[in-house]
């Protein structure tokens, strides 16, 4: 066994859903999740298929974020995964819904930081270890940071 550690491609303004699925029929599935629940949302994913054509399935409402989950899913290359980039909603709006789609089975990270997916590699193919999603702590907030925080949830609309 290999391991391997491939850096995702978030494009500036968008946020990045990482998840793991069983079934082809995942990519319409999350196509017709991500329509319905936010108005204006722009995306792309990628899913990898695991047996048969093996082939990286692809859906979206915009091209450039559907060629990044492209070529995500392409550095990946770790089967029954599934890359979503979206820009116009946060993954707050959309993870519930995704997470209760029958084919998802578990969720890596949705997060608009940097991302470092830790892979093995075996003679059968590849596999999600786990991710380094973002930056390690610099420390603890202080009174400062704890009202910059309630401000930035009450501007997002979030909090009342």
């Amino acid at each position: 066994m290999e391991l391997h550690l491939e850096k995702l491609t978030i494009p500036e303004g968008a946020n990045l859903i990482l998840g793991q699925s069983h079934f082809i029929k995942t990519v319409e599935d999350l196509y017709e999740i991500l329509v319905a629940a936010a108005a204006g949302i722009k995306f792309g994913l990628a899913f990898s298929e695991a047996s048969g054509d093996c082939l990286i399935r692809v859906e979206g409402n915009d091209a450039d974020l559907t060629n990044a989950a492209t070529e995500n899913a392409q550095r990946l290359a770790a089967g029954h995964t599934f890359n979503i980039l979206m820009k116009g909603a946060f993954p707050i709006n959309v993870l519930n819904a995704i997470k209760l789609c029958p084919e998802v089975c578990r969720i890596f990270c949705a997060t608009a930081n940097p991302v470092e997916v830790i892979l093995a590699q075996t003679e059968q193919g590849r596999g999600i270890l786990g991710v380094v999603d973002g930056l390690s702590p610099k420390g603890v907030e202080d009174k400062n940071g704890q009202a910059w925080r309630y401000e930035i949830l009450r501007q997002f609309g979030y909090k009342k």
